[in-house]
């Protein structure tokens, strides 16, 4: 199903990669529901936003915090009674969580990134399938983030919600194949943020000295890779990405303007997934 206008909810949107992938929407006119936590950041957001709207986009807002799981049922239904059923959701929201050794970390601090970056992502999407079921169209993007592809020491429970939130993705990908609903992770590379000043506060005693220097380059030195990864998430809610589903790519790292040409060839194969190696993998032999 193809479609000229969308419904797009975005969380996370007031700041940083959420507000350009919001800005990216806006440019190609889709209506906009901008979710975050804080209400002032928000609304004033969503009057910059509506400043610049265009053949009568419609810009709508929510506060939320979406720690709290079981408010989320209650922003669903605002989204839906005043802004209708989205099309398209980006999952964006997240907090860097404690950063040192899990056993020094408070144990509510841990579990409220948790909450954050993987369930709250995972409930809103439980949310809002039925309707683009309904409809026989969805385009689902969840960013992913350090520690999802590999260990990430010292930032557990962020590294832990962004592993289980990519292979809950893939998961969903196969549930929802035949719906006309896509869902893909974003890896969005490095970005300078209030994540990265988390990481500079903690320091190399708990964060570790390569967390720690790698943060602090980037305040000297920003490639600013969120623009990349804000043209990779609305590309793959294009109409030239409608195969893709199921995969995790990197807006730095991936020739990912190329991926709908060459899609044919890998779109079904475990490429750009989660998967365990084994010792064939490495020419290995065990026993």
């Amino acid at each position: 199903m193809t479609r000229s206008r969308h419904l797009v909810v975005i969380t996370g949107a007031t700041r940083g990669l959420g507000r350009l992938v919001a800005d990216r929407f806006r440019e190609a006119g889709d209506d906009l529901v901008l979710v975050a936590r804080h209400k002032t950041d928000l609304a004033k957001t969503a009057e910059e936003f509506s400043c610049k709207a265009h053949n009568h986009q419609s810009i709508h807002h929510f506060a939320a915090d979406l720690a709290d799981l079981d408010g989320i049922p209650k922003l669903i239904a605002e989204i839906q009674i005043n802004a209708g059923d989205p099309d398209i959701l980006i999952n964006n929201a997240a907090v860097q969580g404690p950063i040192g050794p899990v056993h020094t970390n408070n144990w509510n601090e841990w579990q409220f990134c948790f909450n954050v970056c993987l369930l709250a992502p995972v409930r809103i999407c439980q949310g809002l399938l039925p309707g683009m079921i309904k409809n026989g169209y969805g385009r689902i993007i969840n960013i992913s983030g350090g520690g999802a592809t590999a260990p990430r020491p010292n930032f557990s429970s962020y590294a832990t919600a962004k592993c289980g939130l990519v292979r809950f993705s893939e998961t969903l990908a196969q549930e929802v194949r035949d719906c006309g609903i896509t869902v893909n992770c974003v890896a969005p590379g490095a970005m300078s943020s209030i994540l990265t000043q988390n990481i500079i506060s903690a320091g190399k005693e708990y964060a570790g000295s390569t967390e720690f220097e790698s943060a602090l380059h980037l305040t000297t030195d920003n490639p600013h890779t969120e623009n990349r990864a804000a043209d990779l998430v609305h590309f793959l809610t294009t109409d030239a990405c409608a195969t893709i589903t199921g995969k995790l790519v990197s807006a730095v790292w991936d020739p990912w303007e190329k991926l709908p040409d060459a899609a044919p060839a890998w779109t079904n194969r475990d490429v750009y997934t989660l998967r365990r190696i084994v010792p064939e993998d490495r020419n290995l032999k065990i026993g």
